[in-house]
C-alpha cells in the first residue's frame, strides 16, 4: 500500500483509509460486531493504516468496535475520531464547548483503549463557540499527550484560517468526489497554502459513483439517503450522465467505476487521502484496487472537461440537516 503525508507535521497514513461510520451508523442496521471487527482487521492486513471513527457513530459503539479490531496493532495504525455533538447525537445539536471537548477526549481514550488519539477532529463547526477556543482546547490536549493531531470537518475557509493560527490543523475532512466538487473552488487552494491534508469522506458519492444505484433503488427508512434530495428517483435519473462517464472510463481502464472514482481523487493532490467505507470484504478489496489505477494527465484533462459539462441535480443534504452543512 502506498503512503501519503497529512499536514506539515508529517502524519503518515496509507493512501486510502477506511471510513468506519457505515459499520454502525447511517446506512441501516449496524454490522454484526464480529463481522465488523474482522473487516477492519482485513483492511489492516491489506495495508490500510488509517481508520476513521467518531463518538457520533453509534454513539460510542463505533469506537469500541475499532478498538477491539485494532488494539493488537495499535502502534502500527493511525486512528481518527471526532467531537462536536450534544451527547454524541447529531440530532441533538452541536456542542464544542471546551469542557465537552475534554470530556469526549477522555471518553474516547477509554473506548479506544489507547493512551492517545492520533487525529482529533471537530465534527462540525459550532457557531456558538469561537473556533479559537476549540483550537486552543485541542492544543492543550496535544500538550497533555492525549491527542497527537488536530483536524476539522466540513469547515469553511474562515474557520480553517482562524483555527490554524491557534493550533496547526493537520487535516480537513469534508465531502469530495466527482459527485460533489465544491471544495475545488476555495478549499483545495487554501489547504495547499496552509499545508493541511485533505481527507475526503463519501469518495464514492455515497454509493452513487459505483454504478449500482438507479432511479428504481429503494432505500430503507434507516438509510439516511432515503431523505437526501440527491438520492430521490428524479435526481438519480437526472444524474445518470455522471455514472455513464465513470463507467465509460472504467471500461477503458479495465477496472470498476469505484476504482476510477478513487483514482481520480488520489490524482487531484498528493496530500489527499480518501476514506471509503464498506461492510463487505469484496468491496474493500475492490476499493483498495483503486490505488493501482493510473490516470494520465490526458485522462484527467478529458475527465475534467466532461465533468464541467455535467450538471449535478439535487441538494446533498435535506434542509433539516443544518448541522451537516459547511460553515
Amino acid at each position: 500500500m502506498q503512503k501519503r503525508i497529512l499536514g506539515r507535521d508529517g502524519l503518515e497514513v496509507s493512501a486510502l483509509g477506511f471510513g468506519c461510520m457505515g459499520l454502525s451508523y447511517g446506512y441501516g442496521p449496524a454490522t454484526d460486531r464480529k463481522d465488523a471487527v474482522e473487516l477492519i482487521r482485513a483492511a489492516f492486513e491489506r495495508g490500510v493504516t488509517f481508520f476513521d471513527s467518531a463518538e457520533a457513530y453509534g454513539p460510542g459503539i463505533n469506537e469500541e468496535v475499532v478498538s477491539e479490531a485494532l488494539e493488537p496493532v495499535r502502534d502500527e495504525v493511525v486512528i481518527a475520531t471526532k467531537f462536536g455533538f450534544v451527547n454524541g447525537v447529531p440530532a441533538e445539536g452541536l456542542d464544542s464547548r471546551p469542557e465537552r471537548i475534554r470530556q469526549v477526549a477522555d471518553e474516547a481514550l477509554k473506548r479506544l483503549r489507547t493512551d492517545r488519539i492520533d487525529l482529533f477532529y471537530q465534527h462540525r463547526v459550532d457557531p456558538n463557540v469561537p473556533i479559537e477556543d476549540v483550537a486552543g482546547t485541542v492544543k492543550e490536549l496535544i500538550e497533555a499527550g492525549k491527542v497527537k493531531h488536530f483536524g476539522l470537518s466540513e469547515a469553511g475557509p474562515d474557520a480553517i484560517r482562524r483555527a490554524h493560527k491557534v493550533q496547526s490543523v493537520t487535516a480537513l475532512q469534508s465531502e469530495y468526489s466527482m459527485f460533489w466538487r465544491e471544495p475545488e473552488a476555495q478549499i483545495l487552494p487554501l489547504l495547499e497554502e496552509l499545508g493541511i491534508g485533505f481527507v475526503p469522506f463519501a469518495p464514492l458519492g455515497k454509493g452513487f459513483l459505483t454504478g449500482r444505484l438507479d432511479p428504481k433503488t429503494v432505500f430503507a427508512k434507516d438509510d439516511f439517503r432515503s431523505t437526501v434530495p440527491r438520492f430521490q428517483a428524479e435526481a438519480l435519473a437526472a444524474n445518470q450522465a455522471l455514472v455513464d462517464l465513470v463507467m465509460a472510463i472504467a471500461s477503458e481502464k479495465s477496472c470498476t467505476p469505484a476504482q476510477i472514482a478513487l483514482a481520480w481523487l488520489l490524482a487531484q493532490r498528493p496530500w489527499i487521502v480518501p476514506i471509503p467505507g464498506t461492510t463487505k470484504l469484496s468491496r474493500l478489496e475492490e476499493n483498495l484496487g483503486g490505488v493501482d489505477v493510473v490516470l494520465t494527465s490526458d485522462d484527467l484533462a478529458r475527465i475534467a472537461q466532461a465533468l464541467d459539462g455535467i450538471e449535478v441535480h439535487g441538494a446533498r443534504y435535506p434542509a433539516s440537516y443544518q448541522n451537516f452543512i459547511n460553515r
